[in-house]
């Protein structure tokens, strides 16, 4: 049975109706087909209506299902499994919370790079929990320069709940490795596109997250701190995240509406998870457009255009 979040209930409670039914016209024994009919008519229903308007904090909590698909999923689905992984900073040690490489793509090749996050407990181990060390930065900036040098696009993905805050993490250059990329990224030559999937959370974030083009999922998020650690500062509890998420304005709609992000994503009712290969259909659509569209353009024109937007973010109020 699939996961459901806490208010996903009311979904929870029809998709086990609609198995039982299911199960009793597998045995072939009483006609059901009626009732599945409109059993799965009011779950679709009961979907489009709880995520028609969902909270900020149940954006957040969407985000981070368990079941929704991650970095090396949209890659795997994006590149008809020629996908070809490179590792390696060429410093210290492969970063295995961010992945990335050359895939093909709608007939061109085209550069990935993600973080990646665990599907179950060791693999989350494995890979960090999707925080970078900042060699898997420096590793995504190397992967980066070698698509300019061949001249190829850049798709990132970003989902990660920060960059790692470790000792030896910071002992190792953190805040140097993404401030390196930030002033990299805005000077690349060729088309990059930002894609947030998932956490969109602080440096960790930023990191790979300056292109031409910074879109979003729909239930994505992206901010500077996540709601529990600024529930943590401002009230030295986790008991306030609700208030948080909702003051910190996060989602898609506050990014776009702020000017911060470049476009929304939409993704199927139910959320990511509840049809991954629409979602992967949706996220398609969005790169194929956009590349064609910032090919066009000179790449000196790209550079100076990327750099003015982000300058142009914020405000100085006298």
């Amino acid at each position: 049975m699939p996961v459901f979040l806490d208010f996903e209930e009311p979904i929870a409670d029809l998709f086990e109706q609609l198995e039982k039914a299911q199960q009793t016209e597998a045995k072939g024994k009483v006609d059901v087909k009626d009732t599945i009919a409109d059993l799965e008519a009011k779950l679709e229903k009961t979907r489009k209506e709880i995520y028609k308007d969902l909270t900020p904090w149940q954006r957040v909590q969407t985000s981070r299902h368990p079941e929704r698909p991650y970095t090396l999923a949209y890659i795997e689905s994006l590149t008809d499994d020629t996908f070809i992984e490179l590792h390696g900073d060429r410093n210290v040690k492969d970063d295995k919370a961010m992945v990335g490489g050359f895939g093909m793509f709608e007939g061109q090749s085209v550069m990935f790079i993600g973080q990646q996050k665990g599907k179950n407990t060791k693999m989350r181990q494995y890979r960090n929990f999707g925080m970078p060390n900042p060699e898997g930065y420096r590793k995504a900036l190397r992967l980066m320069k070698l698509a300019e040098k061949f001249n190829k696009p850049i798709v990132t993905l970003i989902d990660t709940p920060g960059a790692y805050p470790g000792l030896e993490a910071e002992e190792r250059g953190q805040g140097e490795a993404i401030a390196r990329n930030l002033i990299e990224m805005a000077q690349l030559t060729v088309p990059v596109i930002c894609i947030i999937i998932g956490e969109g959370a602080s440096g960790g974030a930023l990191g790979i997250g300056v292109g031409d083009k910074v879109l979003m999922l729909e239930n994505a998020w992206y901010s500077v701190i996540s709601p529990e650690n600024c529930s943590a500062i401002l009230w030295r509890n986790w008991d306030h995240k609700e208030t948080a998420a909702d003051s910190l304005k996060l989602t898609a709609e506050n990014m776009l509406g702020n000017g911060l992000i470049d476009g929304i994503i939409p993704e199927p009712s139910g959320g990511a998870h509840s049809d991954k290969e629409k979602a992967f259909s949706f996220v398609r659509k969005a790169i194929k457009k956009n590349i064609a569209e910032l090919s066009k353009l000179d790449a000196d024109e790209r550079v100076s255009s990327r750099i003015e937007k982000f300058s142009n973010m914020g405000f100085v109020q006298d």
